[in-house]
């Protein structure tokens, strides 16, 4: 059976049986974009719900969110923002969880330019070095962590070139703008595997853990598809995804 006509069945049957099927608009990091695709594929395939992304930088939505922007949940890069809402009575009380802990990587495209180690960044052998904007992304700030313990901030900030959120950072990497980045490493991994440049994976005790939290937001309070995607988030088939691109999921 074709998709469509799958999804159509699936929408009569739930109108059939009482449970309206309904379009809602979700925030989400843009660390977690490829995930969070493939994830609401599969909801939508078998809830018959509607789901609207919109990827961009944890910081930007919270402020859109605390102005009234018509979002049903929020999947943050952070735990500080989604409780900064729950503490402002933004969100449904007892939302709120962690479906995410992140895993930074310095990447570049070029294949044995990054030997599995710091020491390029020690060399300082690399036109440009990006990161997200550790003001508005948590990888940006993770990053930042990194080059302190590594002793290397000073000596690398003339060559730093910031992107507004991880994707976009990710996007100056690829390009070639910067010779190397600090990325997500759901950013470079396919079917759990990086298949593409060199790499150093960042030890994650050089950096506080990116815990990634959700909320469902008060627009979302009464909404069945908003209550069914956060459930199903938590399932197995949505935590194999999640793994799947480097992620560790909370217990």
């Amino acid at each position: 059976m074709r998709l469509r006509q799958f999804t159509g069945l699936l929408t009569f049957l739930l109108a059939a049986s009482g449970v309206q099927a309904e379009e809602i608009n979700i925030a989400v990091a843009s660390n977690f974009t490829a995930a969070m695709r493939e994830i609401v594929e599969a909801f939508e395939q078998t809830s018959g719900h509607q789901v609207k992304l919109s990827f961009g930088s944890s910081g930007k939505f919270f402020a859109q969110i605390q102005h009234g922007a018509p979002y049903q949940a929020f999947f943050s890069a952070d735990q500080a923002k989604p409780a900064a809402l729950e503490t402002a009575g933004q969100v449904v009380p007892g939302s709120r969880f962690t479906y995410a802990i992140g895993a930074l990587a310095l990447w570049s495209p070029k294949t044995g330019f990054i030997e599995g180690n710091a020491q390029r960044l020690h060399s300082g052998a690399f036109n440009k070095l990006a990161l997200a904007n550790p003001r508005l992304a948590p990888y940006g700030a993770a990053a930042i962590e990194v080059l302190e313990k590594l002793e290397c901030k000073e000596a690398t900030r003339e060559k730093w070139v910031q992107g507004e959120n991880i994707s976009q950072t990710y996007q100056f990497v690829r390009t070639g703008n910067a010779e190397l980045g600090f990325v997500a490493l759901s950013q470079i991994m396919q079917q759990g595997k990086i298949s593409q440049g060199s790499w150093w994976l960042v030890p994650s005790e050089l950096y506080s853990p990116i815990r990634q939290d959700a909320v469902v937001l008060k627009g979302g309070k009464d909404s069945a598809a908003t209550r069914a995607l956060m459930q199903f988030i938590r399932g197995e088939q949505a935590g194999a995804i999640i793994s799947a691109y480097g992620y560790h999921t909370a217990p």
